[in-house]
Parts: structure tokens; C-alpha cells; sequence
């Protein structure tokens, strides 16, 4: 069952399969190993965008993909300002990849109907102003959210739609948990770690909840719209992602 969570953890009304996303056609743009290693969901034809119009990014993404292996130790380990796993992701990616922050200005002018008389003209300061993504290369962004509360996620679209919608992106990208990283996957790993590599008393699964950042809150919010128009590709880290030791 890949959404074990119990009802007390959060709640199940938004919670998604994915119903809106593109389809498993528009994933042939992505290498099968990939596929079988994570769950991906394309939204508005991020995959081939990504590939078509990026083979640069596309082959960095790619790569990254295939070297990411996380190990139970990083998923039992205390978290943080940012937990062991998001340092090691963000060290796939060159320094190419910036985190970056957008600010604007508009411009008004108001005109005749026919447009050749000018009455007024003012800007409006800060129109764009505090969205940030955790990487640019391009116009490509990446977000990675590996155990933050699922409201995270609202922030990264929106980021996502601002930069679309200002020209500056064609498509992002987020890398997240997946949802087969369940109650199941966690209770397997028994204890928390503390700071000195010892067990401590913790249950692992207890650090993540329905209500922080995995593929089901994700899908929701781009089912519904959230990412404004701008084509998105999901891909969560499976099991298959974990080494033994």
C-alpha cells in the first residue's frame, strides 16, 4: 500500500495520484533506469521540454540522478536548518546551478483606446520581489524538499509560476520523497540517531509525517494548479534510492 499513513499523521483529502499529470507516454523522454529507480510524474510536458529543448540541463539531471544514492544512516540522522540528505543532493549539481531570487518592476501606462495618446505613466516598485529557487542553470529551476512541512511546496510553485510568468524560466523541476518512502519503509528502520551517531530513543518513522514534503502533497498542488501554468517535473526518491548501510 503505498499511502500508509495513519489518519492522525494528516490528512488523506489532499493527497494525490497524479490525475492531472501528463501520462506514462510523455516519460519516454526519460531513460528507463531513471524511471525504474523513482517515481516521476510529468505536468504540462516538463519531461520533454526538459529533454527537447535543455540537453544540457537534461544530461546534468540525468547524471545527478544516477549517482544519487542516500544511506539509512542519513535518513536516521538528526535534521536541522538542512538534514545531511539535503547538503549531499545539492553537491550533485555544479556551481552552475545558483539558487536565485527574482525582483521586478512594472511599468503602467495608460493609453487611448487606439493606443496613440499617452495619459500616464508609473511604476509600481517591488512588483516581483522575495520568490527564490534552490537552483537556476538557464531556464531551468530545480527545487529539492526532502522532509520540510507540505505547505514548502506551495512556496516552491508559486517561486516556480513568478519566474515563468516573468520570461525568465521554461519549466522547473523538484525532487522530493517519494511516495513509497511510507510508514511501512520507515518503521524499518527503527531508532533515531543522536548528534554522536548513537541510538537514541526515536522511532525514524515519527520524523516523517503524512504532513511533510512527499509525492502524494506534491501531486495535490499541481493538480490543482499551483504551479500557475508553468510545466513541472516531479521526481521522488523510492527505496531503490537507499544503500544498506
Amino acid at each position: 500500500m503505498l499511502f500508509d499513513w495513519p489518519e492522525e499523521d494528516g490528512r488523506r483529502d489532499d493527497v494525490s495520484h497524479g490525475k492531472n499529470s501528463d501520462g506514462a507516454e510523455a516519460l519516454a523522454a526519460l531513460p528507463a533506469d531513471i524511471l525504474a529507480r523513482y517515481e516521476v510524474f510529468s505536468y504540462r510536458n516538463a519531461a520533454r521540454i526538459l529533454q527537447g529543448s535543455f540537453p544540457a540541463q537534461y544530461d546534468e539531471i540525468i547524471a545527478a540522478l544516477r549517482r544519487l544514492t542516500i544511506t539509512r544512516r542519513m535518513i536516521r540522522s538528526p535534521g536541522g536548518s538542512k538534514s545531511e540528505i539535503a547538503r549531499y543532493i545539492d553537491g550533485l549539481f555544479d556551481p552552475g546551478w545558483q539558487e536565485t531570487r527574482i525582483i521586478g518592476d512594472l511599468t503602467v501606462r495608460l493609453v487611448s483606446a487606439k493606443g496613440e495618446t499617452e495619459f500616464s505613466r508609473y511604476t509600481r516598485q517591488g512588483y516581483l520581489d522575495g520568490h527564490r529557487i534552490d537552483f537556476v542553470k538557464g531556464r531551468v529551476a530545480l527545487d529539492l524538499e526532502w522532509n520540510s512541512k507540505d505547505q514548502t511546496y506551495d512556496r516552491d510553485l508559486s517561486a516556480f509560476a513568478a519566474f515563468y510568468h516573468a520570461g525568465a524560466i521554461d519549466l522547473g523541476v523538484i525532487i522530493t520523497r517519494g511516495s513509497a518512502m511510507n510508514n511501512d519503509f520507515f518503521r524499518g528502520l527503527g531508532k533515531v540517531l543522536d548528534k554522536d551517531g548513537r541510538e537514541g530513543a526515536g522511532e525514524v518513522y515519527r520524523k516523517y509525517g503524512a504532513s511533510t514534503t512527499w509525492m502524494g502533497k506534491l501531486l495535490y498542488r499541481l493538480d490543482a494548479g499551483r504551479n500557475g501554468g508553468c510545466p513541472v517535473l516531479a521526481i521522488g526518491l523510492t527505496p531503490a534510492c537507499v544503500s544498506g548501510d
